[in-house]
Parts: structure tokens; C-alpha cells; sequence
């Protein structure tokens, strides 16, 4: 973090201002924005608690995607919704299409 500072020291001295950093095993950060998604697969991303107050350190390389991208809808989605609602599978991929790939969503749709 600091060159030259001992970890040892440096996890004294965050515990003495009330720091406390928790690594945290993510595997992919979004940030929906509103033209675009920033996305970060397999990121390094650390909670630091001071005082109560919560802040996330996202570390990882950027790739950016259109915010309005259709998810790919695989097979077995569609026949998820094919076995839960009833219906063919021509109306399971335009429901599932229509709610970006949101199984529970495309169901309840197509059930009301």
C-alpha cells in the first residue's frame, strides 16, 4: 500500500484509526450508468469499514458494454420457462427477451 511501511505496521496503525479492511472473493463488478455498463470480470475489491462507515476499493481491468445490451438466452432458460408457464417456446424467448433474460420476470408475464 505504502512503500517502505511494514504490513504489520501499517495493520497497527489502521486498527488504531478504527480501519478495518476485509478482502472480499467477488467475481464480476457492474456500474449500470446511464449509456453505458462498466464491467470488471474477476476484480480485487476490498471493504474498508472506518467507523461505521462502509466503502468498497474496486481494483481490476474495464471493459465497457452498451447499458441497453440483450443478455444471450440459452436453451435451458427457455425451457425453464417453457416447464413453469406452459407455453411454447417461440413465446418463452420473446418474454424472456423482453425482461433481459429475467427468468422470474418473464414467467410471471406470461402466467398473468
Amino acid at each position: 500500500m505504502f512503500p517502505g511501511i511494514n504490513p504489520r505496521q501499517m495493520k497497527q496503525a489502521m486498527k488504531k484509526m478504527g480501519l478495518q479492511q476485509t478482502e472480499l472473493d467477488v467475481l464480476q463488478v457492474i456500474f449500470k450508468m446511464k449509456d453505458v455498463d462498466l464491467v470488471i470480470d474477476n476484480p480485487s475489491v476490498s471493504k474498508i469499514n472506518m467507523m461505521g462507515q462502509e466503502t468498497y476499493q474496486v481494483v481490476g481491468e474495464v471493459r465497457e458494454q452498451k447499458a441497453d445490451a440483450t443478455p444471450e438466452i440459452s436453451e435451458e432458460d427457455i425451457q425453464t420457462v417453457v416447464e413453469q408457464v406452459g407455453c411454447l417456446e417461440k413465446e418463452a424467448k420473446k418474454a424472456l427477451e423482453e425482461t433481459k433474460g429475467d427468468l422470474a420476470l418473464a414467467i410471471m408475464n406470461l402466467k398473468n
